[in-house]
């Protein structure tokens, strides 16, 4: 048996997101079935729908940011309940055997993780649709608690946005009297001002973009430099043990990199691809520095952080739309035109 689903899709790279109606899988015994209260837009929806990294199968329903309430259960399923406010992101499955998933690292699966939308069952072969849905049906081992006391659709963001941010961190622990910047004031970068300061670091914005400095500090920021100012470049050479580097497109890395403290590392969370100019060796070489990368989380490492947000009071800054403005959206999207993430209300489908 499988289960009649309403959503919104896309049907190929040039088509705007349509009402559309799919399967999805009869539950499993290990199985939670959510129905979908709010949904995060990601920027790698956008790239998704619109195939900018190829591999795009259509019908596509994207959303990997999933805030919902459990309506049924599995057989074998103890840790949740009907009712119970839950979470899901950018993983449904992962092999469960290899070496990073036995260290609780699913997000680097050696066999690659079973993605939320555009991926494939491991188990029965069907194709994997979304948040921009009325319903979710999903492993317990890939579902999140959301704690007491965590705004709903600001909590949507964190599921990847949120965990996208603090898993660097924590790789790097960070903590009182760390000193972090970060590389842009977007969906990711609002989220690692929030998260780098309420662990208590010494915490800097890297924006090209004057006028910023009010809105950072609100979030965070202890200070703003203009990374198109070399004296203001200059002035912070040598300081930061990481660098949150959230920037989604093509960018010279080499400004930032002198700017490293000894064995400091700068870290690639947004832009996915080939970067040019090349990288100047010279600084790396005579400090020790490092350019590394990092995707979402694992499961255990997510719950973490929601719990950690609950306790300190942090969600995304967002603006709730409806899910039949999603191709609005979208195009603003593109403008950098919201602050900073856009959620769906997604009882709209039922408009």
């Amino acid at each position: 048996m499988t289960m009649n689903v309403l959503g919104f899709a896309a049907h190929s790279y040039k088509d705007a997101l349509t009402p559309h109606r799919f399967e999805r899988r009869d539950p499993r015994p290990d199985d939670v079935v959510i129905e979908i209260l709010y949904c995060g837009v990601c920027h790698s929806d956008l790239h998704q729908a619109r195939n900018d990294w190829g591999g795009s199968t259509y019908p596509l329903v994207p959303g990997h940011e999933i805030i919902g309430r459990v309506v049924s259960i599995g057989s074998d399923v103890t840790r949740f309940k009907k009712g119970d406010h839950v979470g899901v992101g950018c993983m449904v499955d992962s092999c469960q055997h290899c070496t990073a998933c036995e260290s609780g690292l699913e997000q680097y699966c050696e066999e690659i993780p079973t993605y939320t939308y555009n991926s494939v069952d491991r188990h029965d072969q069907m194709h994997t649709f979304g948040g921009y849905s009325e319903k979710i049906v999903v492993s317990d081992k890939f579902v999140l608690n959301i704690p007491d006391g965590l705004d709903l659709k600001g909590a949507a963001p964190l599921l990847c946005a949120g965990i996208t941010t603090w898993s660097p961190l924590r790789h790097w622990n960070i903590g009182k009297g760390s000193s972090v910047a970060v590389i842009g004031l977007g969906g990711l970068g609002h989220m690692a001002l929030k998260l780098a300061k309420a662990l208590g670091a010494e915490v800097t914005l890297f924006t090209r973009s004057p006028g910023k400095e009010i809105d950072a500090r609100r979030l965070g920021a202890d200070e703003v430099v203009l990374s198109t100012d070399n004296e203001q470049m200059y002035a912070v050479k040598n300081q930061f043990e990481l660098i949150i580097d959230t920037v989604p497109c093509v960018h010279d890395l080499n400004p930032y990199i002198p700017t490293l403290s000894l064995d400091g590392t700068l870290v690639l969370v947004g832009f996915l691809g080939d970067l040019d100019p090349l990288l100047n060796t010279t600084p790396l070489i005579m400090g020790r520095k490092s350019v590394a990368g990092s995707v979402i989380g694992g499961i255990a490492e997510t719950q973490e952080m929601l719990d950690f947000c609950a306790k300190h009071r942090i969600t995304s800054d967002i603006e709730v739309i409806r899910i039949q403005e999603i191709n609005t959206a979208y195009e603003r999207l593109l403008k950098s035109d919201v602050k900073y993430r856009f959620v769906i209300d997604m009882t709209s489908l039922k408009e």
